[in-house]
């Protein structure tokens, strides 16, 4: 039902690559998040909550190398330890504080100077736009619907984008004490598709603002389009909800491997929330951002 539109949607559908790594440690975590484009021009649409972690990694990167360039004064005397203690605590870094966040943009454009954005003020929603750029890396842009009637309950619409980080072009760099990108390993992600019913629409004050969909938007599909058979776009993943069933089991007794085991399960329902293709239009129109629609 959806293979042409995949191929349609996966022109102007990207990846951002993520890694962070916590004061704890030199694990890195990889990660990743989705936007799309929506003209020629290199403007895109991810989450605001996306643009919220782009925005966070130079101000935490930075605090970082003041705290390495502090530390590295630090005299390897018999009062190092509790010196850096002290340090520590100063710049508040605990196990599980994040001190380093790199991200990189897949296949968006060939360069660019750098990147503005603007926030939507209710909503998880933002444009990215790329600046000076010679060429864009994305072959095609998106169309949204033009009527939002079409948006009814038991409409079946697929979502785009990369919840599974399969990238491995990073590594930590102990002689510097910095997590990096490589030239090895592997460079991207797969993109990922999920079909969901819409169930019902999302409202506040009297207004729709979302969609609900009877599958759950995956961790990394974030910013990712939501489509329909002809590849007309619907709307933007940002969050999933999870409501109590009630069919609750406790101490139930089963067969595992030969064995009785209690048990204890507590069902929930996983429900993807997208914004409303007229909010995503009404923002860019707001913006002076052209788009498309059919």
């Amino acid at each position: 039902m959806f293979i042409k539109s995949i191929e349609k949607v996966s022109q102007f559908t990207r990846p951002i690559h993520s890694i962070t790594r916590t004061f704890g440690g030199k694990i890195i975590l990889p990660g990743t998040s989705t936007l799309f484009f929506v003209n020629e021009d290199g403007y895109a649409i991810t989450c605001k909550h996306v643009i919220d972690l782009l925005a966070a990694a130079e101000t935490i990167n930075k605090r970082y190398d003041n705290y390495k360039k502090e530390r590295d004064k630090l005299p390897r005397d018999g009062k190092f330890t509790k010196h850096l203690k002290g340090l520590e605590l100063k710049y508040g870094f605990k196990n599980d504080t994040t001190i380093q966040i790199k991200n990189t943009f897949m296949n968006c454009v060939d360069s660019m100077s750098g990147f503005t954005w603007h926030l939507h003020p209710n909503h998880d929603l933002a444009i990215l736009k790329f600046n000076d750029f010679k060429k864009t890396a994305y072959t095609n842009y998106a169309v949204f619907t033009k009527d939002s009637a079409k948006i009814q309950q038991g409409k079946f619409l697929c979502r785009l984008g990369f919840p599974f980080p399969e990238f491995t072009n990073f590594k930590y760099n102990e002689l510097n004490d910095d997590i990096e990108w490589t030239k090895e390993g592997v460079k991207d992600s797969p993109r990922f598709p999920l079909e969901g019913m819409v169930t019902r629409h999302l409202g506040s004050e009297g207004k729709i603002y979302g969609i609900e969909l009877s599958t759950p938007g995956l961790r990394g599909q974030s910013g990712g389009p939501l489509f329909d058979e002809n590849g007309t776009v619907y709307g933007m993943q940002f969050s999933t909800k999870h409501l109590h069933l009630g069919f609750d089991i406790e101490d139930k007794e089963i067969i595992v491997q030969g064995k009785i085991k209690k048990i204890n399960d507590y069902s929930f329902i996983h429900l993807g929330q997208c914004v409303h293709a007229d909010v995503i239009k009404d923002f860019l129109k707001e913006k002076g951002v052209k788009y498309y629609e059919e």
